[in-house]
């Protein structure tokens, strides 16, 4: 693993963008003229700390890192996505061959987790191990199987690399987790925690204190006493068939109308539904529809958040950052542990319609054994998780506002799009089709809904088809 900060900025110049920052709100003088009287580093330090220690952390989010970190896995990368205020570049697993890029090897512990007494042999087994699914992989590759599909097959232990920006705040809270919370139990997320945490010590001093001091956050006893009953099997995953719908918003289509015209007018709601329904005439049959059409393409659309829709979703590892990335949604993933069920994985078309459908399905078996075993050896769950293959599928939950649901939707309907995470987006839009239909028309593909399309040369040709198809005005 190596992380690198980069940073141009001196340690002094930032202090004193911080500091200015934190005066201004109370000292004379335009902010030019508090910047420029914040010379002294050690008095900006300590005019931070003292801000900071009253709550006030809002003035180190204008410190901001971007950090390069390479071999990672992707649980780390799962993970740092799931922070909500991060901006990510990853390596594509779509259109990058993997077959060389190497992967994690855990130091093996026991259930109390100390280093398991057959550590050197269990590592010199899963070396042999993801070997194995790694030859698969690129067999499946010169044999014809795409990318993005070979890929279902590879452990969660390959390397990745990654481009991380985060403020100063947001750094503050992943190290605190990296470091004690429960994830910390992971390995490679502590060690990349004590990592980012040094680099804090040289170069955000004022941030060393607080996560020195930081004081862990529920151990979730309730969960875990729900988990001890649960069905006494070792994984705690039930399978979802398909996509569900588990709640929305009653009435959506008319409350973004009436909460539109409510904070037009300022009037109260039966105003709102008696100035709609006064212009819905026989003239203007269509006045909801063209409506609902300013709202979705007003420069702020912020009515459209004010409905939202929540659905279960079954998704595999390979394709769960497409939906983590979007970051407008309340978003729940599993943690990694306790371990999900291995018997739920999905298999690409392209395989199971290929030559190599029944080793698939033999390695999925295979891989599934090998973990039994180490299992079996006591090996604790945090590092039986690097025998997660990309194929494994898990249920989450996330709920989208009609904003987001619209551009997530635009992005993930297309053509170009992944084909899991393409099938997700289409049946969440047919299942809000009966609660909102007015809303659900903005949803899908943008050669569908604006009849354009911004792939270019990369297009799928459908908008050809599409406009041509448009009746004539």
């Amino acid at each position: 693993m190596q992380v690198k900060l980069l940073q141009n900025d001196s340690i002094e110049k930032r202090l004193q963008m911080i500091a200015s920052a934190g005066k201004l709100s109370q000292f004379p003088g335009s902010v030019f003229e508090v910047y420029e009287d914040s010379v002294d580093m050690e008095d900006n330090l300590k005019v931070i700390k003292r801000i900071t220690k009253m709550g006030h952390k809002s003035i180190i989010e204008h410190d901001y890192f971007v950090f390069q970190i390479s071999d990672v896995t992707p649980i780390i990368e799962q993970l740092l996505i799931g922070y909500r205020l991060t901006s990510f570049t990853i390596k594509s697993r779509r259109y990058v061959d993997f077959r060389n890029a190497g992967f994690y090897v855990p130091t093996f512990r026991d259930k109390n987790y100390k280093v398991h007494k057959d550590n050197s042999n269990l590592q010199e087994k899963y070396i042999a191990h993801a070997n194995m699914l790694f030859e698969e992989y690129s067999a499946m590759i010169d044999g014809g199987i795409p990318n993005e599909d070979a890929r279902f097959c590879l452990p969660y232990s390959f390397y990745s690399n990654i481009v991380m920006g985060l403020n100063a705040r947001e750094l503050e809270k992943v190290i605190c987790d990296f470091l004690y919370e429960d994830i910390s139990r992971i390995q490679e997320v502590k060690e990349l925690g004590e990592i980012l945490f040094n680099i804090v010590k040289e170069h955000i001093p004022y941030l060393v204190s607080f996560i020195e001091n930081y004081k862990r956050k529920s151990d979730n006893s309730c969960l875990n006493e729900i988990a001890e009953i649960a069905d006494g099997s070792c994984f705690m995953t039930t399978k979802a068939k398909d996509v569900q719908l588990l709640s929305t918003t009653t009435s959506c289509d008319s409350k973004v109308l009436r909460y539109a015209v409510m904070n037009k007018l300022q009037c109260n709601e039966n105003e709102a539904c008696e100035y709609i329904e006064a212009m819905c005439s026989e003239t203007n049959k269509f006045f909801k529809e063209k409506m609902m059409d300013e709202i979705v393409h007003s420069s702020a659309n912020r009515e459209l958040e004010s409905v939202a829709f929540t659905f279960r979703i079954p998704i595999s590892l390979s394709i769960l950052t497409h939906l983590t990335r979007h970051r407008m949604h309340s978003l729940l993933v599993p943690s990694f542990t306790p371990l999900w069920d291995f018997d739920f994985f999905v298999t690409p078309k392209t395989i199971s319609d290929s030559d190599f459908a029944s080793s698939y399905e033999e390695l999925i078996e295979e891989n599934k054994f090998a973990m039994l075993e180490f299992k079996e050896a006591g090996v604790c769950d945090e590092d039986l998780i690097y025998f997660y293959l990309g194929a494994q599928m898990c249920n989450v939950i996330t709920t989208m506002n009609a904003r987001e649901l619209i551009w997530f939707t635009r992005m993930r309907c297309c053509n170009r799009a992944q084909w899991q995470i393409r099938e997700i987006a289409e049946k969440m839009v047919k299942l809000i089709i009966p609660f909102a239909p007015l809303i659900a028309k903005y949803c899908g593909p943008t050669c569908e809904t604006e009849h354009f399309c911004g792939e270019g040369k990369k297009s799928c040709g459908r908008i050809k088809e599409i406009l041509e198809n448009l009746p004539k005005k």
